[in-house]
């Protein structure tokens, strides 16, 4: 019986054509849009701290929009619910600070082990457990300082590159005035591209790869990459990924199979990984905008998620073509890019860490070591960000407001 109605499902997959529409069109074409060029604009970043190869560049881009995308099309075929694949944003802006500690094959074997603490969490059940361990406060702290340079140079690019730097801004402010359907990032993108196209002259020369034919790579496995890189990735996925996408279509009336998700998360984070790729998972704000009202009718919102597949499943093939044209592009618009799109995550993480007025010391710890980008017995800022930011809240801050809580309840028993 059960399967008959597992095949019943994929054979209704056949009749997608009924369900496409435009607003489900257009809801994917922009989430897809949205993971396709931030992300890539930092991972190019990344690449280039680590002086990584052209060809581990665009292998690292092959696997996570190939089988971000593949993840995309798969399960909300399956499921018949817009879950959006794609890969970690704030992982790749983490990666940025990484790449120079590490090998490339070292990173790959950080990649796989934390595609493997997802596959554990999610088939043990221990998500909402594990996200509440840390406090998300101080893990919007530790985001917050990881993200402040781009920020800052963000603003400085804007001065070096002016012209297209202030259209692209102004671009930026009035679509969020206007709140139209076009997100403001994109809008500001595609406009400062249009105008660098007409003003900067880009060639490409040399840069062109021949023939490319992805392999597996060999990962090396080490406690320090683990430490450093493989559990403050798993925990980036999980609280600003899995519980973004999992919360929006939970606020859109849907039922998402939560374990599943992270598990499959996982596993096709390991496979990634074996091809170079940070992760392939569940994209947070991507399934926002795909399972949101303005994406059509709710039983249909989930072609969106398929759009959005498709297209990053495409460029993730074609990446040794389109990656050479972007890593032509003058370092100061790449950092312009990167910083429309991290501007909305940059803004929410500052909000988030600051906003119970009884962790101030702790979060302030937290971003501050973090924003120092230290390295201490080999283990990375990130990491003790989240530590000693944790010990600070539990320990010191919650006794101080348990002890606050007694002092008050005398004083009215008085």
């Amino acid at each position: 019986m059960k399967l008959t109605q597992e095949k019943g499902k994929w054979e209704r997959n056949i009749f997608l054509m009924k369900d496409l529409n435009n607003k489900n069109i257009a809801a994917g074409t922009v989430a897809g849009i949205f993971i396709i060029t931030g992300p890539t604009a930092l991972i190019l970043e990344a690449s280039s701290n680590g002086n990584f190869s052209a060809a581990q560049t665009i292998l690292w881009i092959f696997a996570v929009y190939v089988f971000g995308g593949l993840f995309g099309i798969f399960l909300p075929l399956y499921y018949r619910i817009p879950i959006v694949g794609g890969h970690t944003l704030t992982g790749a802006a983490f990666l940025a600070t990484m790449t120079n500690q590490f090998t490339f094959n070292e990173l790959i074997g950080a990649y796989i082990v934390s595609g493997l603490l997802m596959l554990v969490v999610g088939s043990l059940s221990f998500f909402s457990r594990l996200v509440n361990l840390v406090p998300r406060e101080i893990i919007s702290a530790m985001l917050a300082g990881m993200i402040m340079k781009y920020m800052v140079n963000f603003i400085i690019s804007i001065t070096q590159l002016l012209l297209v730097g202030a259209i692209s801004l102004i671009t930026f402010l009035v679509f969020s005035r206007l709140r139209t359907k076009i997100p403001p990032v994109i809008a500001a993108i595609a406009i400062g591209t249009f105008v660098l196209s007409l003003t900067y002259p880009i060639n490409i020369g040399d840069m062109v790869l021949g023939e490319f034919l992805p392999q597996i790579q060999k990962p090396d496995f080490n406690t320090v990459s683990f430490l450093s890189v493989s559990i403050p990735l798993a925990l980036l996925i999980l609280s600003n990924d899995v519980a973004v996408g999992i919360g929006a279509l939970e606020k859109n009336h849907y039922h998402p199979p939560i374990n599943r998700i992270v598990s499959l998360s996982g596993v096709f984070s390991v496979i990634s990984g074996f091809f170079g790729g940070q992760s392939a998972n569940i994209a947070g704000m991507a399934t926002v905008i795909c399972s949101d009202e303005e994406a059509g009718p709710k039983e249909k919102r989930y072609i969106g998620a398929v759009v959005a597949g498709v297209l990053l499943l495409t460029f993730g093939l074609f990446s040794w073509k389109l990656v050479p044209f972007i890593q032509a592009l003058p370092k100061e618009f790449i950092s312009i890019i990167v910083g429309f799109s991290l501007l909305g995550v940059f803004g929410k993480n500052i909000h988030e860490s600051f906003s119970n007025p009884s962790m101030k010391t702790s979060t302030t710890f937290a971003l501050i070591i973090s924003l120092s980008n230290i390295t201490i017995f080999n283990i990375s800022s990130p990491i003790w960000s989240l530590l000693i930011g944790t010990l600070i809240a539990r320990y010191i801050e919650n006794e101080k407001d348990t002890m606050e809580k007694i002092e008050n309840d005398g004083k009215r028993t008085a």
